[in-house]
């Protein structure tokens, strides 16, 4: 097993340190959250290209694109209502 076989592991984790980030009621623990899921994005696109797992990459970028779309109608609406 190589060290980008084993990346699979850390994407995991990250993966699930983000979920749980993402689910607070802090808005900077929410913003932690946003960026680690990102990060989980990318490795999961650097090891599902090393592993030729075309489905999941495309997983990975709808998912980020999601992410991003979130975060922007977030802070849209923070700065609409003056929070």
């Amino acid at each position: 097993m190589t060290a980008i076989d084993l990346l699979q592991w850390p994407a995991m984790l990250v993966t699930v340190v983000a979920a749980y980030f993402v689910a607070s009621n802090h808005p900077q623990r929410r913003k932690t959250g946003f960026w680690l899921y990102l990060l989980s994005n990318l490795l999961w696109v650097i090891w599902g290209t090393h592993s030729k797992a075309y489905a999941l990459i495309v997983l990975q970028l709808c998912l980020a694109a999601m992410n991003i779309r979130g975060e922007r109608k977030s802070a849209w609406a923070e700065a609409s209502t003056g929070s």
